[in-house]
């Protein structure tokens, strides 16, 4: 029966993958991947040798098509990134929509995705909160921030090490040095770290400390 499965990889230690996302990983007839090199090792790791085709941001509106077809003729496929759960600030959504119009059934597996351990240890209100993911990296930056100044919820974003202290001194113009934040790097990875303050305390320490790593920045909401 043709079934798309959404599989979560892990954001940095292997031991948090799913029992299930490993059974439906060696099940599938081929495994969709954002970088093939990347997801060798993963599968590697766990002696998974199906079939895997390249799948991501550059290629998905050209693959996509020959993905539904074989979906359609009754194959079964899994799509994974390099870390986390597909579609949340990964390749992932166009697919899905294409699927579902195709009438082609999804089943998304729970898993890692990097935000969530994140807000919980933020130590910030989660009962409430948006997911912003990256920033523009150029035009429409500034704008998008200054549109979040009332937002009363806790803020999600995504960030690489080379733009966090750009990033932060931009979310203290928009909102100001006392707003507390909380940045957390290298989640579930050895040199995980959560630094908490106000904005201008943690920009201090990143200022006096480079950042290195993956980022997730969450701010208390206004």
């Amino acid at each position: 029966m043709a079934m798309l499965y959404i599989v979560p990889t892990p954001v940095g230690n292997m031991e948090d993958t799913t029992l299930r996302a490993i059974r439906i990983l060696k099940e599938v007839d081929v495994i969709l991947a954002e970088d093939t090199r990347t997801s060798s090792k993963f599968l590697k790791h766990f002696d998974i040798q199906n079939k895997l085709l390249s799948h991501h941001k550059f290629n998905e509106h050209q693959t996509s098509k020959g993905i539904i077809e074989k979906l359609k003729s009754g194959m079964t496929m899994a799509l994974i990134s390099d870390a986390g759960t597909p579609g949340i600030s990964d390749p992932g959504f166009f697919l899905v929509r294409e699927a579902v119009a195709a009438g082609i059934d999804v089943q998304c597996l729970p898993g890692a995705t990097a935000f969530v351990p994140a807000i919980v240890c933020s130590g910030l209100p989660d009962d409430r909160f948006c997911f912003e993911g990256f920033l523009p990296q150029k035009k429409g930056r500034k704008t998008r921030i200054d549109s979040l100044k009332d937002e009363e919820r806790t803020m999600i974003f995504y960030e690489s090490p080379y733009r966090v202290v750009k990033t932060l001194e931009q979310f203290r113009e928009a909102f100001g040095a006392e707003r507390k934040v909380c940045v957390v790097r290298e989640i579930s990875k050895i040199h995980e770290e959560s630094v908490r303050g106000t904005i201008d305390e943690v920009l201090n320490h990143f200022n006096e400390i480079p950042p290195k790593g993956e980022f997730v920045i969450i701010i208390e909401g206004k």
